[in-house]
């Protein structure tokens, strides 16, 4: 008989598996966004990008007894490799006993949800790593605000700033951007900017805006926060820094691939799972291992635009 591989060796807990799966941490509220979960049935592949061609014109009029035309869209670019992570969840005895005569907390799915947020950072500084870094991007999508350009100065303007890369992004994609992401310090700068405020109201005396009233000012689906912050050993950091980006994002399967959008999470399918539980008596607790497989992908940054630095 063939030995079993490790994977096929390992005993699921079916349904704390399926909690897992449906758990959707706030601590990836970006990732989430900017980069949909995608299924893959395999490790590694191709990712699916879009250009140019994905949007030319075509004659589809056809003689009696001509060949039919044939379009495909998207195209296969660079490879992707998924990346194994695997933690494990404590669930001390004492605490379980304590719930069960309390409030009635399942002390195990607490254990899994703690071992997904911190899996959820990860993956968030991941996309964050991916989306910030400007050498990813054309000349024309991306740009470094200082000085009296900053949204956090008076003088600027980030009304402009916003409109005109949509229209970047709608140029080279022929979609408009539908999500705008922001590091904190970025969103206060723009809930509280003199030039946005005149825009909403008249009045003098007048509370920074709310997320409903620059949604219907930028003509946005969805303004997210990157409210992460992440410790690096002396200090607290935001996983989003300074910086502001525009996106066409969608989700879509692997098999919908005539969307130019800005980016993707390839994931392995039937992750995340959950190990069936093992005790370990020198600690009094039981360990839930959980293990995923994914990887961020930038798969079209001609559909987003980068502001660097774009408050104080």
């Amino acid at each position: 008989m063939s030995q079993q591989t490790p994977g096929q060796a390992r005993v699921l807990d079916p349904i704390l598996s399926a909690i897992a799966r449906g758990y959707r941490s706030p601590k990836a509220a970006v990732a989430n966004v900017l980069f949909p979960i995608i299924p893959v049935g395999l490790r590694g592949g191709r990712i699916i990008s879009f250009g140019p061609d994905d949007f030319k014109l075509v004659n589809s009029a056809r003689a009696p007894g001509a060949n039919t035309k044939r379009v495909q869209f998207g195209y296969a670019s660079d490879p992707y490799s998924l990346v194994d992570h695997r933690l494990e969840g404590v669930a001390p005895n004492e605490i379980d006993e304590e719930s069960q005569k309390g409030p009635g907390i399942d002390a195990s799915s607490n254990a899994v949800r703690r071992v997904q947020n911190t899996m959820a950072l990860e993956r968030e500084h991941m996309a964050a790593t991916l989306a910030r870094d400007a050498s990813n991007y054309d000349a024309a999508n991306k740009e470094t605000l200082s000085g009296t350009s900053q949204w956090s100065h008076a003088s600027s303007d980030p009304f402009t700033d916003i409109m005109e890369g949509k229209e970047i992004i709608r140029s080279k994609t022929g979609e408009r951007a539908n999500v705008l992401t922001l590091g904190p310090k970025v969103l206060t700068a723009l809930r509280t900017h003199p030039k946005v405020l005149d825009r909403l109201s008249t009045a003098s005396d007048r509370p920074p805006a709310t997320i409903q009233q620059l949604l219907a000012l930028f003509e946005l689906q969805q303004i997210v926060e990157g409210e992460a912050v992440y410790h690096d050993g002396s200090q607290f950091q935001d996983v989003w820094g300074k910086d502001a980006i525009l996106a066409f994002t969608t989700p879509a399967s692997m098999q919908e691939m005539g969307s130019p959008s800005y980016g993707y999470t390839y994931q392995l399918e039937g992750r995340p799972m959950v190990e069936e539980g093992y005790e370990d008596r020198n600690a009094n607790s039981m360990i839930f291992p959980v293990t995923d497989a994914y990887q961020p992908v930038l798969a079209g940054a001609a559909a987003g635009f980068l502001f660097k630095d774009a408050a104080a």
